[in-house]
């Protein structure tokens, strides 16, 4: 069986750079962030229709890069991420999005900390509302009871955290 770890938190603060050498570690996969490719190739401003749109989309990206999968899959975000979005631009989240993310099940959700130094991406939108976020993300997580531990750190150090945070929590045998 496929144990499944989301790496979930605020902009700029390394969730894919993580997952991608977390997938190298432990020789598995990951899934990218859908929204940026989404938002790449959009030719206009997103909406709020659109958070939904990569709500989708990175749902069925999860479930085909699932397959491929060696014992551990790590999703770089998933719905908590979708609904603070939603939340922090529009006010709402979508039913769809708040129905997934009470049915989604992670065996350890790695919040990402904000103490990496933010690098600018016309994606981004808060560099000064980091903590604020981050405070969003571990509410989230807390409220909703589900298994998670903070990463910090830079560089090596922070997948050295990481390695640490999966190994005191998931019980793996990598072959």
């Amino acid at each position: 069986m496929t144990q499944r770890i989301a790496i979930t938190g605020p902009e700029s603060t390394g969730k894919s750079d993580l997952a991608k050498a977390l997938a190298e570690h432990y020789q598995t996969v990951w899934v990218p962030e859908y929204a940026r490719d989404y938002l790449n190739n959009l030719n206009r401003p997103y909406d709020y229709g659109d958070i939904l749109m990569i709500a989708n989309g990175q749902v069925k990206a999860e479930k085909k890069i699932l397959k491929n999968s060696n014992q551990l899959i790590f999703v770089d975000t998933e719905m908590i991420v979708l609904k603070i979005w939603c939340e922090v631009k529009y006010g709402k989240c979508h039913p769809w999005i708040l129905d997934r993310l009470a049915k989604q099940n992670y065996e350890l959700y790695l919040l990402t900390d904000n103490d990496l130094p933010w690098q600018p991406d016309p994606l981004r939108e808060h560099p000064h509302k980091r903590r604020e976020l981050f405070n969003l993300y571990l509410d989230e997580l807390k409220k909703r009871n589900l298994p998670f531990e903070i990463v910090n750190g830079l560089g090596q150090q922070r997948l050295f955290n990481a390695v640490k945070c999966i190994e005191n929590r998931i019980n793996i045998v990598i072959k």
